[in-house]
């Protein structure tokens, strides 16, 4: 897969709100329809955490911290096809209970706000930093909003802004037409006999 430059936002929908865009945005560093890796290689993981706040540019990155991430990603991605009507996945559950753990997740209080951070410096700290970000969107009712797509070769992360939270793809013009024309022609094929 080829590098990416920049963390992409999903289709044409607006972003998650908050503090759950990083959630979004680091989920989607992987285009797998388009073959595009934004998490290569150690100094690829050191510069999307970095754009993303969560990891000073100076920090050592090594390869399991790269294995982990992958594995953070991973899980993210499998928990929001739940918030679309997929599987549950109580191995993407332990995995981010996990990188909590590792990263020393702790409750940050400062000027009357307060949210979840995790302590460990470097990658793992930054992980479990992204773990309190899901506590957080379960807690004040936005994670189900963020969902991946439905279509099996995108998965893209976005956020249902629908009023009764009804959306199935990340983009309607692309992934829900070819979903639909996929089904249609499927339907209309002769069966073998």
């Amino acid at each position: 897969m080829e590098p990416v430059a920049e963390i992409p936002y999903p289709g044409e929908r607006e972003a998650a709100p908050g503090r759950l865009r990083l959630v979004q945005q680091f989920a989607n560093t992987v285009d797998t329809e388009h073959g595009r890796e934004m998490l290569s290689d150690e100094a690829s993981l050191r510069a999307v955490l970095t754009r993303l706040g969560l990891l000073a540019p100076d920090a050592p990155v090594g390869d399991d911290d790269l294995a982990r991430a992958h594995a953070v990603r991973g899980a993210l991605r499998s928990l929001a096809l739940a918030n679309n009507g997929g599987p549950d996945d109580p191995g993407a559950r332990a995995t981010l209970e996990t990188a909590a753990a590792a990263g020393r997740l702790t409750v940050r209080l400062e000027h009357g706000e307060t949210w979840l951070e995790g302590l460990e410096p470097g990658v793992a700290g930054a992980l479990a930093t992204l773990a309190g970000i899901v506590h957080t969107a379960i807690a004040d009712g936005t994670w189900l909003r963020l969902k991946a797509c439905q279509r099996d070769v995108c998965r893209w992360l976005f956020y249902d802004r629908s009023r009764n939270r009804s959306a199935r793809w990340c983009q309607m013009a692309v992934c829900g037409n070819r979903t639909k024309t996929r089904a249609y022609r499927s339907r209309r094929r002769p069966a073998a006999t």
